[in-house]
This record gives C-alpha cells, structure tokens and sequence, in this order.
C-alpha cells in the first residue's frame, strides 16, 4: 500500500501536507493486453492510479488511451490482464460500480428539447446519491443557461453540460476524455478549478487529453502510451527526466576562460549558453566561478524544457526505437 501525505504541495492543491496517511490504490491493472484482428491497441499495459490521485493518461491518437479507459469503465472486455476498480471488475461490477463512477466522454447523446436542469435531473435519477441540480449547473459555469434547451447550448457550453452529467451522481472516480475540447481559454481554467476541487474532495480522476499544459496543471502523475504500450511515466516534473535538457544563458563581457559544464559554452550572439542536464551541480559551479571572479552574469536564463517539449522528445525516442535495426 502505498503512502502520500495529506495537502502535498501539488500544482492544484494550495495547503502542504505534513501527514503521512496509507493509500490505497483506485485503479489497478497489472499486463492489460487487447487486440482487434492483427491490430494490438494494447500490449502489456500495468500501472495504478491512487486514492484522490489525477492520472492523466497521454499518447498520440491510435495510442490505446481510449481502449484502456473504456476497459476500465466497463464498457469493453480485456483479452488479457488483471483489473481492478474501485474494488471492483469493471466488467461485472453492474450498478454497484457504476454508482461510483462518473464519465466524461468527447461526445454524450443527449435529448436537445431538454433543458440544462432537466438532463441534469434525468441523469441523476439513475444514481443513489446525487449533487443539487442548481448546484451542479452552477458548479460547471451554466447558471444562466439552465433554463435553455440543449439545442441552443454553444459546442463548448455542450462540453460543460457533459462535465455537469459526468458529476451528477457524485462519484468517487471521475473519467475525464478530453474534457475541454472546444472550450475558450477563460473556460479551460474555470473547469480546472473544477477538477481542482474536486481533488481537493478526495476524488479521484484519470484524465486524457491533448492539452499537454491542462496535464502539466492537473495531473499529479503522467503515463504516456504509444501503440499500446507505456514509453513514459512520471510526474510532470520528473516525466523524461533522463533526457530532459536545462538551457543556461546569460551576458557576460569577457568569455575568456569560461568553465566548462554541461554542453558547452556555447557563444553567440552576445550571450552564453550552457545545456545541462545536472543543473543544480552545474548552476553552482557556473555562480562559484562568477562570483570567485567578480563576474556579473547579467540577463542570466534558467529555461527547464516545457511538458510538451519532453513529450515530443519522448515520441521521437518511441519511434526511434521501432525503427529496424
């Protein structure tokens, strides 16, 4: 059982947590492997998602994201593989998992004569506990269209009407799918407040999307597939940190026996640059030997790459490594 302690200084989560509490883990899938004809969407996947944990799960279209969450909500068999949800099999948890579950798919069916409030309160009759309906509409930003017929809604009030039907039933485990596709930027956030209290509930989430920043801000843990296997996993700041290259770059009017750390120096331009991947050792003998020197690193840059640069460096490692010898 693994152990994380309460209010951890998350990117959502403002308060430090000081004690150490067991967790148990919501999800559990141990060499999950699924096929279609001679296509393998997945081929020996494993990993766990804990308790008030947000799992976002990357990977380029066709990487098997949507064939492991759908396993994991029960909507589709396994060939091969141990899962557990929730205590758990998705597969034959019937109305007992699923009334712990909320899902978020891209795209949901809903009767457009209805109103906002009437397909929240539909939804919510098929589920033992539920969230206020005013409350929820409100929650997901559409007070003021509560009242409207779907058919009116806008495509990204349409995403917030699903967020709002995927809470209804106030589940423990929340599957996120691209969850602001067609959201404007100011909508992207408020959802993430949304997913940030949430967290701050106790729920758990596991999300996929295509916005490497709403993964860098949400999650707590990335695992990265490509054809249907993990190439990556770690949180967003230690995700692909073996290749992950800090730049290092400042003024300086005499380059003349500059240290030699990292890759480099490197001069140009008027500036110096460094590429380190041991920053921390690199930094102090960078600053030990100005200031020993009496030079003024003027202008000086400390740039870490960005989730989306590791993220496109670890897809270019994957492909180069189904490249024939």
């Amino acid at each position: 059982m693994a152990a994380r302690s309460l209010h951890e200084g998350t990117s959502h989560s403002p308060l430090h947590r000081c004690i150490l509490i067991p967790v148990s883990a919501a999800i559990t899938v141990r060499n999950l492997h699924k096929t279609y004809g001679d296509v393998t969407a997945l081929g020996g996947v494993s990993f766990t998602v804990a308790e008030g944990e947000v799992l976002a799960l990357l990977g380029p279209n066709g990487a098997g994201k949507t064939t492991a969450v759908e396993i994991l909500e029960g909507y589709r068999r396994a060939d091969e593989g141990d899962i557990e949800v929730l205590g758990f099999h998705p597969a034959t948890g019937g109305r007992a998992f699923r009334d712990q579950i909320g899902i978020v798919l891209q795209e949901t069916g809903v009767e457009e004569v209805l109103t906002v409030r009437e397909a929240v309160e539909l939804y919510g009759r098929a589920y033992s506990r539920r969230r206020p309906v005013d409350e929820l509409v409100s929650l997901v930003g559409l007070e003021e269209k509560g009242d409207s017929r779907i058919k009116t809604l806008s495509g990204g009030q349409r995403r917030r009407l699903d967020l709002a039907l995927g809470l209804v039933g106030d589940p423990d485990l929340v599957f996120l799918d691209e969850p602001t596709t067609g959201f404007d930027p100011a909508a992207r956030r408020r959802s993430w407040e949304l997913v940030e209290g949430l967290t701050a509930l106790g729920k758990t989430i596991l999300l996929t999307t295509h916005y490497l920043d709403e993964a860098q801000h949400l999650a707590d843990r990335i695992v990265v597939l490509a054809e249907g296997r993990i190439v990556a996993e770690g949180t967003p700041e230690t995700l692909g940190s073996a290749q992950a290259v800090t730049t290092v770059r400042f003024n300086v009017p005499e380059t003349a026996n500059l240290p030699v750390i990292g890759e480099g120096p490197e001069i140009g331009d008027n500036k110096v640059t460094y590429r380190s991947t041991d920053p921390t050792a690199d930094l102090y003998t960078l600053t030990k030997w100005a200031t020993e020197g009496g030079v003024e690193l003027a202008g000086l840059e400390v740039t870490r790459p960005s989730l989306e640069d590791v993220y496109l460096d670890i897809m270019e490692e994957a492909d180069r490594a189904r490249e024939p010898k």
